[in-house]
């Protein structure tokens, strides 16, 4: 993450409190005990967290959380509906003042890497809406010509931004490819950035091992199943939504998709949901590194409440805010 101007009189800029890392480390729980002891509000940023109907795959906090204290941006997209960046940004600044209006702390929460570098670090994102017609040619041109043909033109004509995107991340590679042909000049050209008007911690918690994390991952898998995880895919295909239309194409909700249309049996599917929890994780560290400076690293389940809150003593003169 990119350093503030040194220039900009940070102190005189409202506090934007920002907790990431990977999947599984208990984000949303430590975002809660602070709110609580901070007058903070909530801000999604999970990309998936934002369909409705899609809880308990994607861990979504609970609706007693949620009446706890101000949740913003959950449960408001319709799954067939594509969430992308320059949504969230629209919508997570103007949550962010509305807090700031109200004398409270936003806390932004979730391990979208690229939505959170994008708001800490003042992206602005190309104004080129979707365009469905030339999305499905582009689909069909990967489909005709093998895997990695969009790719490879995309790092033909775009290299930077070729460089950020994954080989198999399909979604955005198009994306990357509308957005230069609709504005004609290649995406990574059209993003601007501009110090954001916040003063910023940014929380990140990982675990001592990658092994500890697996181990942590795997059991929020066997509890998101136990907890009814199947039901609630069952309820989704059956109001008509698709694993390859929609939301549930995420990891988790296509494999167990797959089990219940018999293309795999349970343990098959739940191997593959971890393992591609795992493989997200992994992705999520490479937007969150532990080299990076701007990122104050805690150890999960070590004093993580009361070590959090010591950083955001240090970092936040909040004497101005006379209740937290």
């Amino acid at each position: 993450m990119n350093k503030l101007d040194p220039e900009l009189d940070q102190r005189a800029q409202p506090p934007l409190l920002s907790v990431v890392g990977p999947t599984g480390v208990g984000k949303s729980a430590l975002a809660l005990s602070l709110a609580a002891s901070y007058r903070g509000e909530i801000v999604n940023a999970d990309s998936r967290q934002v369909y409705i109907g899609m809880d308990i795959g994607t861990s979504k906090p609970s609706l007693p959380d949620r009446q706890q204290v101000p949740h913003h941006l959950f449960d408001f997209v319709d799954p067939g509906t594509r969430f992308n960046l320059q949504w969230f940004l629209a919508l997570a600044r103007t949550k962010i003042w509305e807090i700031h209006q109200r004398g409270n702390l936003p806390i932004v929460v979730g391990g979208t890497g690229q939505y959170m570098h994008a708001l800490i670090e003042g992206w602005e994102t190309p104004n080129v809406p979707p365009q469905p017609a030339y999305r499905e040619r582009l689909y069909e041109l990967e489909e005709r010509n093998g895997a990695g043909f969009l790719f490879q033109w995309l790092a033909n004509t775009d290299p930077v931004t070729a460089k950020r995107l994954s080989p198999k991340n399909i979604r955005r590679i198009i994306r990357a490819l509308e957005i230069a042909h609709f504005a004609r000049t290649p995406s990574s050209t059209l993003r601007k950035q501009q110090p954001p008007p916040y003063r910023i911690l940014v929380l990140g918690i990982n675990t001592k091992s990658r092994t500890e994390l697996y181990q942590l991952i795997d059991t929020r898998v066997d509890g998101m199943l136990d907890s009814g995880w199947l039901g609630e895919i069952k309820h989704l295909l059956e109001l008509g939504h698709t694993k390859t239309n929609s939301a549930l194409a995420t990891m988790g909700y296509r494999e167990l998709s797959d089990y219940l249309d018999g293309s795999l049996t349970l343990e098959e599917a739940t191997t593959l949901v971890k393992f591609a929890h795992h493989r997200l994780a992994r992705q999520q560290l490479t937007w969150f590194k532990p080299s990076d400076p701007q990122i104050h690293w805690l150890i999960s389940g070590e004093n993580l409440v009361v070590n959090a809150s010591d950083l955001i003593q240090s970092h936040f003169d909040l004497t101005e805010f006379r209740d937290y």
